[in-house]
């Protein structure tokens, strides 16, 4: 059994639910897995033994939570230490265009040139449009960009989901082999 932490940033609740669906697919899979959203460990040096780590954040207006790059910064040798990934939730990631990998390349590489940490695997998962969670001015803004792009969820009574919950279940799935197998 592989000692797996998660660290990752959310910003209205639904990063914090693919970590959910992250850590039972990994405990399903016989894992022991320890999760910190990066508010709680974002000024820590971890120092304890893992033998995987899994990072991710969700982008908004082209960045990801301040406290997760804090955190990969900080323990930089650490997640160099171990086999991890990155796993980025964006509503770009819904879209399977070019323009929309571009964007999340970008955020990426901005990302790690920021925290000094190069993650070797990265994992786009599509995110969610919470409308009831935004504000006003944010619930504008979003359906602002939403239309921009030619989508239709433009109704801001309610919340869209974008997220491939199989996909999610795969990726910690195929970690957590990964560990197994080095």
């Amino acid at each position: 059994m592989a000692h797996i932490l998660v660290v990752y940033g959310t910003n209205e609740g639904h990063t914090g639910l693919v970590v959910e669906r992250i850590a039972t697919a990994l405990r399903d899979a016989g894992q022991d897995v320890e999760t910190h959203d990066a508010r709680e460990v974002s000024k820590q040096l971890l120092s304890g033994s893992y033998d995987g780590i899994l990072v991710g954040g969700s982008i908004h207006a082209g960045e990801y939570q301040g406290s997760l790059k804090e955190f990969a910064k900080r323990n930089r040798a650490l997640l160099e230490s171990v086999p991890s990934a990155f796993f980025s939730v964006s509503l770009a990631a819904a879209d399977s265009d070019e323009e929309a990998k571009a964007e999340i390349e970008s955020e990426v590489a901005k990302f790690a040139r920021e925290t000094g940490w190069q993650p070797k695997q990265v994992v786009p998962i599509a995110g969610a449009l919470v409308y009831t969670h935004y504000n006003f001015f944010i619930r504008h803004m979003m359906k602002l960009i939403v239309k921009k792009h030619g989508r239709t969820e433009l109704d801001t009574s309610r919340d869209y989901d974008f997220t491939d919950w199989d996909a999610v279940d795969r990726f910690a799935r195929e970690f957590a082999s990964g560990l197994e197998r080095s």
